[in-house]
């Protein structure tokens, strides 16, 4: 990663991961409304969320590149950032932590109303995401690429590569999570 634009690819690459999962998911949130709640697919899918699609990929965001950007670009990006993609992040989190709740509560009780809170939930992260994804591709990464001094484009290139050879590491835990998930 020698460049802005190859970190910006590498994050693009991880959306089309994280959205291929999203529909996947979205799958299984048809199969409630027929009845079955896939228990375990669900458990899987917030390891998943919370481990690669939150740990590694919006870490990387919140932790490198948006934190260049609001350290040199200014009100924009304070606004873009912190007042878009940062509290999007956060409401991701919170629907995980519901849909963890409900289906704790459905192992318990089997409910329809539990059912219902894990699909509205999971379906709020789907389509949270499926959106901020855009967002980010069409509109932040390109406005960071297009206005980060060189030296700061580099120096977020040289932290990218590093954060994401760490990861490269210990991929087998992914690697197995996705063929469960049939992602």
């Amino acid at each position: 990663m020698n460049t802005l634009k190859e970190t910006i690819n590498y994050l693009e690459d991880e959306h089309k991961e994280i959205l291929i999962f999203c529909d996947r998911m979205e799958e299984k949130c048809l199969e409630i409304l027929n009845g079955n709640v896939d228990k375990e697919f669900f458990k899987n899918a917030i390891i998943y969320i919370r481990k690669y699609a939150d740990g590694r990929h919006h870490k990387k965001e919140e932790d490198i590149l948006f934190k260049a950007m609001l350290e040199n670009l200014g009100p924009v990006a304070e606004k873009v950032v912190r007042g878009g993609m940062l509290v999007e992040h956060q409401m991701a989190r919170g629907y995980v932590m519901e849909l963890e709740n409900n289906l704790n509560l459905f192992e318990k009780s089997k409910s329809d109303l539990t059912k219902l809170h894990i699909l509205t939930n999971a379906m709020a992260y789907v389509e949270l995401l499926r959106s901020h994804a855009t967002k980010e591709n069409n509109t932040v990464y390109p406005f960071a690429d297009k206005n980060l001094p060189e030296d700061v484009k580099k120096k977020v290139s040289e932290e990218m590569k590093i954060k994401i050879q760490e990861e490269k590491k210990d991929n087998s835990e992914k690697i197995n999570l996705i063929k469960i998930l049939g992602i």
